[in-house]
């Protein structure tokens, strides 16, 4: 490790925690690698993921924005395993030392590992194009994980939010016609998304299967599909949209637009009440769009119950 590289992380990184008793944190940063304690009767659940300039983000996003995004998208994958989220480690590639950008870059960090009390354990730094991976660990007692493959047939599916607001504000973002309320509504779901960590705990036994919306409703809920041997039938009149005036580009953006990280999550009959019950107590819409069935892959069905026909199913990361 450089001079440098030690002071970067000295000054913009080791002071994100945000536990009173580190007491599951033997060792964090500052050494070779970490150690955490892992409570008892508990699993440890990781998720992991990269964001590129230019890829991910547009390329005039705020460092503090990149920041928050970068966090916020691991914390998605840990709230749709039902997992809490306890310790993450940072790797940036920095193509310079901008002080501004790096305190901007650590506020963003700063503020959303302090919502949910995580620790950044450690990382790396490097020189060369802006990209940030994160990796995001936590635990769950053993065995009740939520996973994809577990949706049962006669299961209704159920989404929380609405999709297609992070694309209207990628689209806004790259045409620069930001200006009006509703464009900054839009822009600031695709910059700053709501990991949905609360929902995430409180479906655990009562979900059967759970994926987060990262790619698109469409192509997420064929996952869980493919995952679980199954069919997923939606219903397009159900399916919330964004609000905007073009209600067919409005069902475009829902079914195919990616970077929402709402859940998407499949729940018997037997546990029906036990939903009914976490849906009074939450302030989230949560909404009933579809249905598991036995004829594998997904399908779109329309008012009069015809299917309809799908062109685009969501974003594809070596798509030509």
């Amino acid at each position: 490790m450089s001079l440098l590289e030690f002071d970067v992380i000295q000054k913009y990184f080791s002071k994100i925690t945000n536990t009173n008793n580190n007491a599951d944190i033997p060792l964090a940063i500052g050494d070779d690698a970490a150690i955490v304690s892992l409570p008892e009767n508990k699993e440890l659940v990781i998720c992991t993921d990269t964001l590129n300039d230019g890829i991910h983000f547009p390329i005039d996003t705020s460092a503090y924005n990149i920041g928050y995004k970068a966090l916020a998208v691991n914390l998605s994958d840990i709230a749709a395993m039902g997992a809490t989220p306890k310790w993450f480690t940072l790797n940036v590639s920095l193509p310079s030392v901008n002080n501004t950008w790096l305190q901007d870059f650590t506020k963003g960090l700063a503020d959303l590992s302090s919502q949910y009390k995580l620790d950044l354990i450690g990382g790396d730094t490097t020189r060369g194009p802006l990209s940030i991976t994160i990796t995001l660990a936590g635990h769950i007692n053993k065995g009740q994980a939520l996973t994809r493959s577990c949706a049962g047939i006669g299961d209704k599916i159920y989404l929380s939010g609405c999709t297609g607001d992070a694309a209207i504000g990628l689209a806004t973002s790259l045409t620069n016609v930001i200006g009006d309320t509703a464009d900054d509504y839009f822009v600031n779901r695709l910059n700053k998304p709501t990991a949905r960590v609360e929902l995430g705990l409180s479906l655990v036994g009562v979900a059967n299967a759970c994926i987060d919306i990262s790619d698109g409703l469409l192509a997420d809920a064929l996952h869980i599909a493919n995952a679980s041997q199954c069919g997923i039938q939606l219903n397009l009149e159900s399916i919330p949209l964004p609000k905007i005036s073009n209600k067919e580009q409005a069902r475009q953006y829902a079914l195919s637009g990616g970077d929402d990280y709402e859940l998407i999550f499949t729940v018997s009959k037997n546990k029906q009440q036990a939903l009914d019950n976490i849906i009074k107590k939450s302030e989230l819409t949560i909404t009933c769009i579809g249905e598991v069935v036995e004829k594998k892959g997904i399908e779109v069905l329309d008012k009069n119950k015809k299917s309809i026909q799908l062109s685009m199913f969501g974003y594809e990361h070596f798509k030509q």
